[in-house]
């Protein structure tokens, strides 16, 4: 991709690429603490409009319905891709018609289906230019503040195409902007689009993890071996803030109270739709913004008990 500040994709209901197989084959699963918590079944459903979760219990994936093909945001663990793929048919679509997957950050437990699922569409992978090697190589870059941790590799992922901030890509009707957020990441990624179900259309945002977590060692402040990212952390927690927001999915569903908001619509069947909320990423902005914070104060050695 150029370093335009945007570029538009375009990509036609016909595949570019090799015929896919017939079965989606997942890759080896990954094993980890929280795994089999994460990777518990979930119903799929439709957020608004074109837009509909098909993740599994603790991991966001979101498909984009365009009329010309799909658009999946994430892919979560290898092992969630028989999940993901089950949940994208008992809502009436192809996993096959997937064109475009976008993914958030390049850690094991977004991008980890994420070669499987490239591998039995065809589709191009996009992410942040800074995660480009991250997912063709299947490991954090030395820059991420994970890169420590061991074990956190995931499969390398194929035909993987970098994103700058404003980029817009476009699959049939649907467009798609990418909104760069690193901090959590170098190359952390949130997506917009817009929604519709009759005359009303709504701003719908895949915010991307802005959470100030790291492998024992890493500062934010910098070191000797990594200059300070505060400065760019906060400019991309306050970008997710700015952004036009109606809905807002988080890339684990307890951000932005996912079954919260499934519970008080099951039990107010016709009435809001909950997951409208106009204030949510800013709520999810404040959130972080205070992590942020604490960990400066604890780096520095001001943090209060």
């Amino acid at each position: 991709m150029t370093d335009r500040a945007a570029v538009l994709l375009v990509l036609s209901s016909v595949s570019l690429f090799q015929s896919a197989p017939t079965r989606i084959q997942p890759d080896p699963p990954i094993k980890c603490d929280s795994c089999a918590d994460w990777n518990q079944p979930r119903e799929p459903f439709k957020v608004y409009g074109n837009t509909y979760y098909v993740g599994v219990g603790g991991l966001s994936s979101v498909l984009i319905v365009s009329d010309a093909g799909l658009i999946l945001v994430d892919g979560a663990l290898p092992q969630s891709v028989p999940l993901i793929d089950a949940g994208i048919r008992t809502l009436g679509f192809r996993t096959e018609d997937i064109k475009l997957i976008l993914n958030g950050h390049t850690h094991y437990d977004h991008a980890g289906g994420l070669s499987a699922l490239q591998r039995f569409t065809g589709a191009r992978v996009m992410t942040g230019t800074a995660g480009v090697r991250a997912l063709e190589q299947g490991k954090p870059t030395p820059d991420d503040p994970q890169v420590a941790f061991s074990d956190n590799g995931f499969p390398p992922v194929a035909n993987v195409h970098g994103v700058a901030d404003g980029d817009v890509l476009r699959v049939g009707n649907v467009t798609v902007t990418a909104h760069a957020t690193p901090g959590h990441t170098p190359g952390g990624t949130t997506w917009t689009w817009r929604s519709c179900e009759g005359a009303r259309c709504l701003d719908v945002v895949y915010a991307d993890s802005v959470s100030a977590v790291s492998a024992p060692g890493f500062r934010f402040t910098g070191d000797a071996t990594h200059s300070s990212i505060v400065d760019s952390f906060r400019r991309s927690i306050t970008r997710i803030a700015e952004l036009p927001c109606d809905i807002m999915i988080g890339a684990h569903p307890f951000v932005g109270d996912l079954d919260g908001k499934l519970k008080r619509r099951a039990e107010q069947p016709g009435g809001p739709n909950p997951f409208i909320d106009a204030g949510a990423c800013r709520a999810l902005a404040a959130g972080a913004m205070k992590g942020l914070d604490d960990r400066i104060a604890e780096e520095s050695g001001k943090k209060k008990n």
